[in-house]
Order: structure tokens, then sequence, then C-alpha cells
């Protein structure tokens, strides 16, 4: 769900001192420009005075090392209905994030700079996760636009209650069936809700997009052209698992208007023992909801169905198809510099965590690797020094996140298909009687008037 979880994803970028990032600043492997050239990068609207501080001093060591360079920021957000005008206004600045679910669409648009010959010589640039580095790749593979944060969906759990229910947290549920059993038990053993799902504010439709996606099914067609809620036999398959878990178990508690902050809430409370949500939601979990940390587990949505994936996304980069030869350029040295040391630079990585540890920010948390194995592998031990999270009760994710495939979030009318979907878990979960079938079939004749008018 491309909103405020990948804001805060590239947000927590700027939170670093300058001199921790000093060894970044070379930009890697891209061309040097030549004579002065000045590029207008994008920040997010409102920064807090500390965050705007560290992107200041950032900018400078950036400017130190180029010294033919100028940055300027300007604050922009992305958003799909004025995109198309700022840029045939020349109100874009030249490096801004885009969402993966947009990506493809606007390099077959032509609506973004072809910078793939520039990041094809960063000394990473074969070393990126290819179930993310797709979502910015032309069809020829080139990497027009470049990812910096991405995440995949998990199955958050609470080990305190799993042990309270008989359950071993250490052994979470491998299929949707062992959910189910393992949500009636907690809610017996426990009184609390076994499993929750998020049912507002868009989100519930994203999580039911999600296990649909896990059971093998789609919401949307391979080409993006319809939606597919009543013809995707996984869709009431999904529905019928939560009705289900709702009536035949009790296990889903009492909350059924469930939105990203709430659920987070009540999972850290412990009045819930296993809910879906993105892999990387520990840091939010303990800074914001102050979970303890000896309560969670996390592991890897079972996979089941004839073409079974995880929904993820993420944010790419991408630069302005106006910016000249010499402003693209200087533009991927910043996005090197700014977005990708953190984790590719040795000496950079270390003193970013060991920065974020003295400020008893999380270490270590789980994430979607934009890079590969190898290179994550080589990330991790770097910041091992520093680690201050539970990694075990993490490794049913971390160890198995490679092996599932990538399905990118739907890509027409996405957020107002959520909102349609929404309603239908809500029904569902309060309604025992309610008509499936009749919901989806009204959901799918709604959804195809999106898809008309997206068109």
């Amino acid at each position: 769900m491309t909103s405020t979880r990948t804001r805060l994803g590239i947000a927590g970028v700027a939170l670093v001192s300058a001199g921790a990032l000093l060894v970044g600043c070379s930009g890697g492997g891209a061309p040097a420009t030549d004579g002065k050239v000045t590029i207008k990068v994008a920040i997010d609207a409102g920064l807090e005075q500390e965050a705007r501080d560290n992107f200041d001093a950032r900018v400078e060591v950036f400017e130190d090392a180029n010294p033919d360079i100028t940055v300027e920021a300007q604050e922009y957000t992305w958003t799909a209905p004025t995109f198309t005008t700022d840029l045939a206004g020349g109100t874009l600045p030249d490096v801004f994030p885009i969402p993966f679910t947009d990506g493809r669409g606007l390099i077959a648009n032509g609506q973004i700079a072809d910078i793939s010959d520039l990041v094809a010589e960063l000394p990473y640039a074969d070393q990126f996760n290819p179930n993310i580095a797709q979502a910015g790749q032309a069809d020829d593979g080139g990497q027009w636009a470049v990812p910096i944060a991405a995440y995949g969906q998990g199955l958050h759990y609470n080990r305190t209650l799993f042990e309270a229910a008989g359950l071993d947290p250490d052994d979470p549920p491998a299929t949707w069936d062992e959910v189910r059993e393992a949500a009636k038990k907690i809610a017996d053993a426990t009184g609390e809700a076994g499993y929750a799902t998020m049912t507002s504010g868009n989100t519930g439709g994203w999580i039911l997009t999600t296990l649909v996606n896990a059971f093998g099914g789609r919401t949307e067609s391979g080409d993006a052209k319809e939606p597919t809620i009543d013809t995707d036999p996984a869709v009431q398959e999904v529905l019928e698992f939560l009705h289900d878990l709702r009536w035949e178990d009790d296990s889903m508690g009492a909350n059924f208007l469930y939105d990203w902050g709430t659920i987070n809430q009540d999972f850290a409370s412990g009045r819930i023992g296993m809910y879906v949500s993105g892999g990387g939601n520990y840091g939010n979990l303990v800074t914001q909801n102050a979970l303890n940390p000896d309560d969670y587990g996390l592991a890897v949505l079972p996979l089941e169905g004839a073409d079974p994936g995880l929904l993820g996304g993420g944010t790419l980069v991408a630069v302005n198809p106006k910016a000249s030869e010499a402003e693209q350029a200087a533009a991927v040295k910043w996005i090197d510099f700014y977005y990708l040391a953190k984790l590719t630079e040795e000496d950079t990585v270390v003193e970013t965590a060991e920065l974020a540890a003295s400020l008893d920010q999380p270490v270590g948390a789980p994430e979607l690797p934009i890079f590969n194995q190898e290179q994550f592998d080589q990330y991790r031990s770097w910041i091992d020094p520093f680690v201050n999270v539970p990694v075990d009760q993490m490794a049913p994710y971390t160890d198995a996140i490679f092996d599932q495939p990538l399905i990118a979030e739907p890509r027409v009318a996405t957020q107002d298909v959520y909102a349609l979907l929404d309603t239908v878990v809500q029904a569902l979960l309060t309604d025992e009687n309610a008509d499936i079938a009749k919901l989806l079939a009204d959901t799918q004749t709604q959804a195809e008037s999106l898809y008309a008018k997206a068109g």
C-alpha cells in the first residue's frame, strides 16, 4: 500500500549525520559532468527542523565532494493525478520518488528519464534483488528508476500468546489451515483475538488482496485492463476463510474496523495473536506503540494455490525526462550518495548503524532487501555489532523472504478499489449471513467503472 508506510521508509533515510555519510560522497561509478550543474531534488513536505538540518548537512557533504554540482531541495509529494501536470508545467524536481506500481507505466510512456546507462556503471548495479529491480526496469531490462525501499507482507505474531495457547513460537504456522488452528487455540486459551485483519481506510482491500495473492489468485488481470474480483476463485476462497475464522471459530475478537495504526496499537498491547501487514513494521511497533520485543515474532506468509506470491511494493527514485545529460549524471550521483550508500558502503553502513543504535532506533529489523542475498548478507555482517532487535525471533521471515516471489500491487485505481474491498470485508465480518457472491459481483461492477474511467 503506497502511502504512509512508503514515505516512512524514505523519511528514515534523512536521519543520518553528514559525517556518517562522508564515505558515500563519491557518487559511485556515475560519470563526472562538465561545467556547473544544478539539480532540484525532492524532499518530503513539512519536514521537522531536525530532519531538514540533517538533509542540509548531507547536501553540504555532497557538494564539497562534487563542487560542480549544486543541490536545491524542493518539497514534493507524488500523486498520480498531479504528476502529468507537474511534468508539463516544468515544476517537477529533477530527482523524485515514485511508487513501485507506477514505475513501468511511466517508463512505457517516456515520462521519466532513461538513466539506465548511468545506473549500469554503479559498482552494485548487478546486485539488485531481481524481484525488486523489475519495478523500475524497461522491457529490455534497463534500470530507468532505482529502487530505494521495499516492503513485502509478513505474518506478525505474538510469541507470548502463542506460548499461552500451548503453541511453539519458534514454529509459526506454515499453511493457512495452521493459521486458522493457531488462531482458534489462542482465542480459546487467552480470550484475545487469535487473528485480526484491517478493514478500513483502504487497508481492508490491501490485506484482502494480499491474501488473495498468497492463495494463488489475483484481483486484476495480467494486462491490468480489468478487475477479476468475482472471477478469480481465490477471492471467494479467502473470504470464506475469514468467514470461518470469524463465525465458526470466533477467533477474530470484536474489533472489525481496524486500520494500519489501530491494529498496530492492539497488537503491541498483546490483544492480537496474529495479523498480516508489511514485514518492516517492527520499528513502528516498538518506537510508536511500545511493543515488548520479547513478544514479537515474524514469519513469511504461507503461499498456496497454483500461482501464489507475496504482495509487495516500495519506492523507486526517478529522474525528470526533461533533465539534460549533465543533470541526469548529477542526479544519479545524488541517488547513489543520498539513498544507497547506507546499504552499499561499509563505512557508511557501520557509522549509520552506530548512530541509529545510539539514538535507540532499531538496528537489524527485518526488511525486504533491495539487493541480492550476497550483498544483503554482507550488509548484515557490517551492522551485526549494533543490532538491537531480537533477530532470532524474526528468522522465520528473514530466512525465507528471498524464496517468495513478489507480486506488485494492482496498477489501476489501486486505492479506490481497495476502498471498495474494505466494505466487502466489513460486511463479511459483521453479518454472518453475508452473501459473498453478491458482494463480489457488486464490487466487480463498481471496480469495472473505475477501470473504464482510468482507461
